[in-house]
């Protein structure tokens, strides 16, 4: 409406214009000086009077929108004016102005929650630019690292120099982890990075979390479960030995002393072979755990190299021949063709062999078994191998037993082969997962995250 009486108005105004124009002409030709004087005063002012109320309209707008752009609502125009048309777009502007007013308390409001929220938050957050200026820490960040207030990545060189190369060569989706030590304290860090762009600007959004208290219940559990299974195994190869010599010994010895020699038959003396050979053969066992215990620990620091994915394969391959059977297919795949993985050629080679066997083993009753490796990127550009079949599966209640050192549900298993690949992934600054479906899928993936 404000808009259709402006109109008018200028339309007038500009009809006012012409008809005083023509009158000027018409005074020209009549030679009437009087009314050409007149005429030429009407016609100037008129066209002040236009210039005038379009430059109000406009400078009302504009001061409008200075206003808002400086965040300044106090800002209100007359509304008891005599023109209609300006009374209106007046009231229109005032409407207007207490609406966006309205929605910046809001957003205020908003940001204040949120604020408070980061501030709450148990985990330590930060963000950086490219040139590492810092534009946010919460105070969680700040206790964590003990240190505030937090303006420059370079400042952290100051808490310890591992971290401020972490930071400086920190990537979008890429997961660390560093242990730092003051004169307080140990504290063991998980900083994970995600890529975020605000106000037209790059940004990289850090997440800092203290994992010790995780890490010593992991760590007691995995102890609890590591003796659980060491004590299983011990107390079976024990157990015959201390029962044989017992048996054995009931030969030698009577309540009234030691049994002489004349008293021995043939039959104890043959007993007592196969019992001493029986308890030879125990206590070999048990060497033979001790020292893949001992191989467990000794696990060499990668040599590492780039080394193609598929010339991986293709010697894994070879050196799974005699082990493959006729009834599993098995399919091996990379993505891209020349894809690379900074690995120990040797480690990486048993680690597959391993996987790789024991999917063979868990299809040898698994009609239509098929076992697929691929070698790929995922989508955090995360290089992984992927080792997946589609056997009977691991039952929910052992998934998270089989890493465990000597665990196995095999009948001559040494239970070592998947802890060791674990330790492997580890050295490598990787890891690995497995993920079944009973009767579905199962798969282990091993993720490279970087060349740490």
């Amino acid at each position: 409406m404000a808009s259709r009486n402006f109109y008018f108005q200028l339309i007038l105004r500009v009809l006012l214009i012409t008809l005083t124009a023509i009158f000027l002409s018409v005074s020209v030709v009549k030679e009437w000086y009087f009314s050409l004087a007149l005429a030429v005063i009407m016609l100037i002012a008129q066209t002040y009077s236009l210039i005038s109320f379009i430059n109000s309209t406009n400078r009302k707008i504009a001061y409008f929108f200075d206003a808002i752009r400086n965040e300044d609502f106090t800002l209100r125009f007359p509304e008891r004016v005599t023109i209609k048309s300006f009374k209106e777009l007046n009231q229109s502007l005032n409407r207007v102005n207490g609406l966006i007013q309205e929605v910046h308390l809001q957003l205020q409001v908003r940001e204040q929650y949120y604020q408070e929220i980061l501030k709450q938050a148990s985990i330590g957050i930060l963000t950086f630019n490219d040139k590492g200026h810092i534009l946010y820490a919460n105070p969680t960040l700040e206790k964590l690292l003990n240190y505030t207030p937090l303006n420059h990545i370079k400042q952290l060189a100051q808490i310890d120099e591992k971290l401020y190369a972490i930071f400086k060569n920190f990537q979008p989706f890429e997961r660390k982890m560093i242990q730092l030590t003051n004169e307080r304290e140990q504290i063991h860090l998980a900083l994970k990075s995600t890529p975020i762009t605000f106000d037209n600007q790059s940004l990289l959004l850090v997440v800092v979390q203290d994992i010790h208290k995780e890490l010593d219940e992991k760590e007691t559990d995995s102890w609890i479960r590591l003796i659980r299974v060491l004590t299983h195994e011990i107390m079976n190869t024990i157990t015959p030995i201390t029962s044989i010599s017992e048996s054995i010994l009931k030969y030698y010895q009577t309540p009234a002393g030691l049994v002489l020699p004349e008293q021995l038959d043939e039959n104890k003396l043959s007993s007592t072979a196969k019992g001493l050979e029986v308890i030879k053969n125990q206590g070999s066992d048990l060497m033979d755990f001790v020292q893949s215990y001992r191989s467990l620990l000794s696990v060499p620091k990668p040599d590492r190299e780039l080394v193609k994915a598929k010339k991986l394969f293709e010697k894994v391959q070879v050196l799974m021949q005699l082990d493959a059977s006729a009834e599993t297919e098995i399919t091996w795949q990379f993505e891209p063709e020349d894809l690379e993985l900074f690995i120990d050629e040797k480690q990486l080679t048993q680690v597959l062999i391993n996987l790789v066997k024991n999917g063979l083993h868990s299809l040898e009753h698994t009609k239509g078994g098929k076992l697929m490796v691929t070698a790929y990127t995922d989508k955090k550009g995360t290089k992984t191998i992927e080792v997946k079949d589609n056997g009977p599966g691991i039952p929910p209640d052992i998934l998270e037993d089989i890493f465990i050192p000597f665990f196995t549900t095999k009948e001559k298993g040494t239970g070592i082969g998947l802890s060791l690949s674990k330790q492997i992934m580890h050295l490598h600054g990787g890891n690995l997962k497995v993920f079944s479906r009973p009767n579905v899928e199962t798969s282990f993936v091993l993720s490279f995250y970087g060349k740490l």
